[in-house]
């Protein structure tokens, strides 16, 4: 977490930049790479890992964006096809249905990233509870799903999130 903390600073302040002043009058110049000194070399490391980071998180959003436009929950039941079962063991009994669906929805409506879970575990779980809800002839809306997705991630996404809400005006 303090790591997080230290690269956050580096995405809110800018970048370190290695320099040093010389001449008359004083001129501030950048150092070159033989000139850099270790204290430089840990802030340009800590440089590129904010810069990563910044790179992966923005990759996941966009996966997890682009999945969630283009993804179809579909959930096709193998007992349907087979056949072999009757009409009203497929189909269940509507109170049984409808418990499973009150439950889903529950949790669909519960639903929250879980500490120390990546965005793509995050993710597939999401999907599963989604899918689990369309083979109950429960439908939810895309925009709903995108902007409950949106909700659930961390705090340190917010500047993502709100420029995704007014870019896509959701």
């Amino acid at each position: 977490m303090a790591e997080d903390s230290e690269l956050w600073d580096v995405i809110c302040d800018g970048p370190f930049i290695p320099t040093k002043t010389s001449g008359d009058p004083v001129v501030t110049v950048l150092e070159t790479r033989k000139e850099f000194n270790d204290a430089d070399r840990k802030a340009i490391e800590k440089n590129f890992r904010a810069k990563k980071r910044i790179f992966v998180q923005r990759k996941l959003l966009f996966v997890a964006l682009v999945l969630m436009s283009t993804t179809r929950f579909q959930h096709i039941n193998p007992l349907r096809r087979s056949g072999k079962l009757s009409k009203q063991l497929m189909k269940g009994t509507t109170q049984a249905k409808q418990s499973k669906i009150e439950m889903l929805t529950t949790e669909y409506g519960l639903f929250r990233i879980k500490e120390d879970e990546s965005i793509q575990d995050m993710y597939t779980r999401f999907i599963s509870i989604i899918n689990e809800l369309h083979s109950q002839r429960k439908i939810i809306p895309r925009n709903k799903l995108v902007r409950k997705i949106l909700s659930v991630l961390p705090g340190s996404w917010e500047t993502r999130v709100n420029a995704i809400t007014e870019a896509k005006d959701l």
